[in-house]
């Protein structure tokens, strides 16, 4: 697996493409105008391991709020404009650190450069973002639907508007909520240009359809190189989206954080709550950044080989279980004491207690 060599630019202190790592993003929900609100969800967002936080302006009120968020966030922030320049300017003069934009929709060549012109002065990165939601009606004829080719078309177009005017501090995304189609189009996209790639199925769905269609696509085009920084979109909070984004780029062996937790799926042979004990542990680690390997295991045939493998394990049993600390046997409990006793081992395994 060979990742694409793209530009490397800059959003804020962090940087995206070239040699930098595949950087974790997502989208704040509460309305940006209430400062207090947006913080505290940015703040979990980057407890949860969010790298770059987008914030939506869709009026002027959100936007004369981004100052207090700015100073006050520990990330970098992108403002997300649609169809007025306006809020763009005021979003650069509060300090932004990217855009994303429809060049296409925010009022003609005129005010699309006055935004150029400024974020070049800055330094601030334009993200071109295209979903087949938004594919300009002439495109959506040509082709017959917001089909890859056209979503390619529609961004080339906003790219080329961009690059006139010597601007090239450019990502490019181009989201369909069908996997198929955006594989296809970052494909393309790859062809044309080497600007850096924001990744994402749109609209992917509720936790469990999202991650699972988010999975599929998102893996997909990393295991082909494709992807410099990624946003996994789910119905919902969007700290669910971080537990997906990690564990995509931890199963390609791209990037880790926290601990990777290994539980069996369950089946006849199973004597414990082995559920609710992995659940368990999974919100007992919740905020640890630190990386190992917990196996929480519910049999007597994989269970203790695979607890054994772990840094730290459980095999559970009917009336006992058994807890492994780097291969040894560190002791044998009783089944009503799996639980507390194991978070107990866990706490000393990370130097709590």
């Amino acid at each position: 697996m060979q990742r694409r060599k793209t530009r490397e630019i800059n959003i804020g202190n962090v940087g995206i493409g070239g040699d930098n790592p595949i950087r974790v993003q997502s989208m704040t929900n509460t309305p940006t105008r209430d400062v207090q609100a947006t913080l505290k969800q940015i703040n979990s967002l980057v407890r949860a391991g969010c790298e770059l936080v987008r914030l939506a302006v869709p009026d002027m009120e959100s936007a004369l709020s981004l100052p207090g968020i700015k100073s006050r966030s520990p990330v970098p922030l992108i403002a997300d404009i649609h169809f007025d320049h306006r809020l763009a300017l005021k979003s650069l003069e509060a300090g932004m650190d990217g855009l994303r934009l429809n060049p296409g929709n925010i009022g003609g060549p005129g005010k699309v450069s006055s935004v150029v012109q400024e974020a070049g002065k800055r330094g601030v990165p334009i993200r071109i973002g295209v979903n087949s939601g938004s594919v300009e009606k002439k495109l959506l004829d040509k082709y017959g639907g917001p089909v890859p080719e056209a979503m390619v078309e529609s961004a080339m177009g906003h790219v080329r508007l961009l690059e006139e005017q010597g601007f090239e501090l450019i990502k490019v995304s181009l989201k369909s909520s069908s996997a198929p189609d955006t594989i296809k189009a970052y494909s393309l996209m790859a062809d044309e240009r080497d600007y850096p790639l924001h990744i994402g199925i749109t609209e992917a769905g509720t936790p469990l359809r999202g991650a699972a269609k988010s999975g599929v696509g998102l893996g997909i085009l990393l295991h082909l190189g494709l992807g410099d920084t990624l946003r996994v979109s789910l119905t919902g909070s969007p700290v669910q989206e971080m537990t997906v984004a990690w564990e995509i780029l931890r199963s390609l062996g791209l990037r880790q954080r926290g601990p990777e937790i290994i539980s069996c799926p369950t089946c006849g042979r199973t004597e414990i709550d082995l559920p609710a004990l992995a659940q368990a542990v999974e919100d007992r680690l919740r905020d640890v950044d630190e990386v190992f390997t917990v196996a929480v295991m519910g049999c007597v045939v994989n269970g203790p080989g695979e607890a054994r493998e772990a840094d730290i394990g459980l095999a559970g049993g009917r009336d006992c279980g058994i807890i492994f600390r780097k291969g040894e046997v560190v002791r044998k409990v009783r089944g009503k004491e799996l639980i507390p006793e194991f978070m107990a081992e866990l706490d000393r395994f990370l130097g709590l207690t």
